[in-house]
């Protein structure tokens, strides 16, 4: 009877909770039970599964300590062994940095003055298990099996949040090591100073990628430190503060009065005076913090509502649509300042300085999504990349905590600030934004001297030169756009003509873009399509002939010509898709993944090829092959990621591609219509409107478009524009098994 009693009890509560749970007037506030923070974290994916909110600065994490470049985010799914917690992550890069301010709980006393040359050597590591972990949007749960300790962590904007539950009558400590470093990062300078009984401060510069990256923190805690070791370059000290290379500190507090332990922890990269103006100066409790994170991710994730009886399906776009929002980061402090690579001390006014921007690879999608789900962040993210010119007198490449890391090719903060000025955003100063993009493509770095030189970069005189002059030429017709639109009609004839430089590269004999030698005359021999080199003595970035011989989205028509017509276009393109996977050569790109034939959907170079047939009156086959790769390319497991997440950018693709859109190319303010895999997308646009998307009989073998119709007139053709997007309306699709090739051929032979 009395368990009876506890069952109904029990049953009362569930339902009670369920009811409060429905009566929420928003009918999508459980998206965020489908993400699932764990895709991509195995494979080649590189995310983190720390708690963020949408654009945080900080990403608390787990790290475990690895140095590999599969261990870029600071965790693997494959491993079992975490070292500690840091606050600052990159999402899905190829490139090892940050794990900045790594704070780990511990049930006794270490010694911190041991020589680290592996993990193995670390005092305070713990083994964990993937069944007592857990990962929502906004909160992190792992057991430490050693200690025997629950760490639970959430965040707000910019403070951190840590909950440590003990064992029972367990020694309670935690240990802050500012000399824990992954990859190529390296401590150069850190401090710690133990300020009162409850604060902890300091910072942590270091080198790597980022070559001058400055961290300031401070830490308070829930109890009173009670005893502590402080420890510079692994000897003892005795005073309440030290600077060395490398400092680490072991903190003890009572564990009489509860076995629970928190702390806070905030970061700034100008001061730890900022570092405290940061921290949340609320008295809120860990779970108040956590639903608020939860709230912010609800609202984040809800801008884009689908519908279909799938599960599985509604986990990867929801979960796309957290990986899309969790990069660029938000990197100027609350008062505004922010550092400089040169070390001076900025202030972000009326605009929140973004950093993180993965420029060559967001550029294609994931800054278009951005035009949509938060439009007043790209105009941020724009007047973020107008700063670092008014300093460096060029657009940035790469930025990582202000710092340029020139990696990767092109100056694709053009097409982004050019997507976002033809969208109609406001919020940056349109003159300085053109002076901006002209003056980089008209200076000599990078390449541009041989480019200005011979409409080409030749291949004996610079590494990558295919890439390289693709990428110009897509800039070039960037700004030769905006250039029209300001009426700067002399500056839209030269980047206009410049834009056609592809036309230098393309080999008629073969079918691709090859290297040509200063000559003029003499290709790059000899030629092997398949081949590839990994960043040196090569002609292609990260991939080979048949990956990078497509990037001319911006004069499809023209590139259509060239091969001689639509139908050895798209006899081509189908091969793209169909030749062998073989990939020759003895130093081959680990960023050649997800193949199907030679298309390589793990990384970006491919992403906006199977959306051109659409262009060569063939629409029928970029459906067929964008539902390919949706069903082959994405899942939810760890493992769910074919490449690198990039910065958000093989999430976008997923979100764009899965409602039926896609923005072949990026700056032109037009989608691609491809294959719509959901019943109804409905997208609530930031102007109050809504455009949605039906498609009526869709199946997982009914994703051909058989009609359509846009506002119930008939709509025949592939493209459709941000404009009548942001108009809000309805386009329905009528999908059938069956290709329909008459549908979509109108209008479609424009560039």
């Amino acid at each position: 009877m009395k368990n009876f009693s506890v069952l109904v009890l029990l049953l009362i509560s569930v339902t009670s909770c369920k009811i409060k749970l429905n009566n929420n007037t928003n009918k999508n506030v459980n998206v965020i039970n489908y993400v699932n923070p764990f895709i991509g974290t195995g494979g080649h994916g590189h995310t983190y599964p720390g708690a963020t909110v949408p654009f945080g600065m900080v990403q608390v994490s787990p790290d475990n300590g690895i140095s590999s470049w599969d261990w870029c985010s600071g965790y693997h799914f494959s491993d079992s062994i975490v070292a500690g917690f840091s606050h600052l992550h990159l999402s899905g890069t190829g490139i090892g940095d940050l794990a900045d301010i790594l704070v780990m709980p511990i049930n006794k006393k270490v010694d911190l003055t041991t020589k680290v040359s592996s993990r193995n050597d670390l005092p305070y590591k713990s083994l964990y298990h993937h069944v007592n972990e857990k990962a929502t949007p906004g909160t992190y749960q792992v057991y430490l099996e050693d200690p025997k300790i629950n760490v639970k962590l959430t965040s707000s904007l910019r403070t951190a949040y840590h909950k440590y539950t003990f064992a029972p009558k367990d020694k309670q400590s935690v240990v802050i090591d500012l000399g824990f470093a992954i990859n190529w990062d390296k401590a150069e300078q850190t401090a710690i100073n133990i300020e009162d009984r409850y604060t902890i401060s300091g910072y942590r510069y270091s080198t790597g990628w980022a070559k001058n990256q400055k961290v300031f923190f401070v830490a308070k805690f829930s109890k009173p430190i009670v005893e502590y070791v402080l420890v510079a370059d692994k000897k003892v000290v005795e005073q309440k503060k030290t600077t060395a290379e490398n400092t680490a500190v072991q903190l003890f507090f009572n564990a009489d009065t509860s076995n629970e332990l928190q702390v806070k922890v905030a970061l700034s990269s100008v001061s730890i005076n900022n570092a405290k103006d940061n921290l949340d100066s609320d008295d809120l409790s860990f779970e108040k913090v956590e639903a608020n994170a939860a709230k912010n991710w609800e609202s984040a994730l809800s801008k884009i509502e689908v519908e279909t009886p799938m599960d599985s399906l509604k986990t990867l776009f929801y979960t796309a649509m957290y990986h899309a929002q969790v990069a660029p980061v938000t990197f100027s402090d609350k008062n505004g300042q922010f550092r400089n690579e040169n070390d001076q001390i900025l202030t972000a006014k009326d605009y929140t300085a973004y950093s993180t921007l993965s420029l060559w690879d967001t550029f294609r999608a994931e800054n278009p999504l951005l035009t949509l789900l938060a439009p007043e962040k790209t105009a941020d993210i724009v007047n973020s990349m107008l700063t670092y010119y008014t300093t460096k007198k060029i657009l940035p490449v790469w930025t990582l905590y202000a710092n340029e890391t020139n990696t990767m090719t092109g100056y694709h903060a053009i097409p982004v600030i050019v997507d976002a000025y033809l969208k109609g955003i406001k919020g940056f100063d349109h003159e300085k934004a053109f002076e901006a993009m002209k003056n980089t493509m008209m200076q000599d770095e990078r390449g541009l001297n041989f480019y200005k030189k011979f409409g080409y970069i030749p291949y004996n005189l610079l590494d990558e030169s295919v890439t390289i002059t693709l990428e110009y030429a897509f800039d070039d017709w960037c700004v030769a756009q905006m250039a029209k639109a300001l009426g700067k009609n002399d500056d839209y004839e030269f980047f206009l003509k410049r834009s056609q430089a592809y036309r230098y590269l393309f080999d008629p004999k073969t079918g691709f873009m090859r290297g040509k030698s200063d000559d003029g005359k003499t290709w790059n021999e000899p030629f092997d399509p398949k081949h590839s080199n990994h960043r040196e003595h090569t002609d292609y970035t990260e991939g080979n002939a048949w990956q990078h011989s497509w990037f001319v989205p911006h004069n499809v028509a023209d590139f259509i010509a060239l091969h001689g017509g639509n139908e050895k276009f798209t006899n081509r393109l189908e091969q793209l898709f169909t030749e062998s996977s073989e990939i020759t050569g003895n130093n081959v790109s680990a960023d050649i993944s997800g193949l199907i034939g030679q298309y390589a959907h793990g990384n970006e170079p491919s992403h906006h090829i199977a959306y051109m047939f659409n262009k060569a009156n063939q629409p029928w086959r970029t459906q067929y092959w964008v539902h390919h790769i949706l069903n082959t390319q994405y899942n939810t497991t760890p493992n769910g990621l074919s490449g690198n997440e990039d910065c958000g950018q093989m999430s976008a693709w997923y979100v764009f591609s899965s409602m039926g859109l896609y923005p072949m190319n990026p700056a032109s303010g037009e989608y691609e219509i491809g294959s719509p895999i959901f019943d109804k997308v409905t997208l609530n646009l930031s102007n109050g409107k809504k455009f949605v998307i039906v498609a009526q009989n869709v199946t997982d073998k009914n994703f051909y478009i058989q009609s359509a119709t846009l506002n119930g007139v008939e709509f025949n053709q592939t493209t459709i524009s941000h404009q009548q997007i942001s108009q809000g309306g309805t386009l329905r699709f009528v999908m059938g098994s069956e290709p329909n090739k008459n549908w979509g051929l109108k209008n479609n032979n424009k560039k």
